[in-house]
């Protein structure tokens, strides 16, 4: 009798040890696929921020082209002349626009303010540089 149930109790051991259930693979599975989809939505996150780092980047260039410009360009330039200006052809999606105050911080200086803005996702975003023109006497 105590062999019998040595051999019953192995016999249950060994059927137990040789395959999953069913509720075991189920849990299994539901934990895989919420880590498939948690990676899913990191990389849509991902790719939204490589994106608007993308636009920021371009209009950072923008505006160092403009300012670039700007440098080059003669005191007296009608592009450099106080008050607001805005250009007419700008690249596509961004506006670009340019603040000039005379005398400012000192006498015989011009600061100007590049802004760039563009709209991502029914918001208006933007980035400005500023330089300060001297005029050599």
């Amino acid at each position: 009798m105590a062999q019998e149930m040595g051999q019953i109790s192995t016999t249950k051991m060994r059927n137990r040890i040789e395959g999953f259930t069913l509720i075991e693979i189920m849990v299994a599975l539901a934990i895989l696929a919420f880590g498939i989809l948690a990676v899913a939505s990191m990389d849509m996150s991902s790719l939204s921020g490589t994106a608007a780092a993308q636009r920021v980047t371009e209009a950072t260039s923008i505006a160092q082209d403009r300012v670039e410009r700007f440098v080059s360009a003669s005191y007296n330039d009608p592009d450099l002349s106080p008050g607001t200006h805005t250009e007419a052809n700008p690249p596509t999606g961004y506006s670009v626009s340019w603040t000039v105050s005379s005398n400012t911080p000192i006498t015989n200086t011009k600061t100007v303010v590049v802004n760039v803005s563009w709209n991502a996702k029914g918001i208006t975003k933007s980035t400005s540089l500023t330089y300060i023109k001297m005029d050599v006497i």
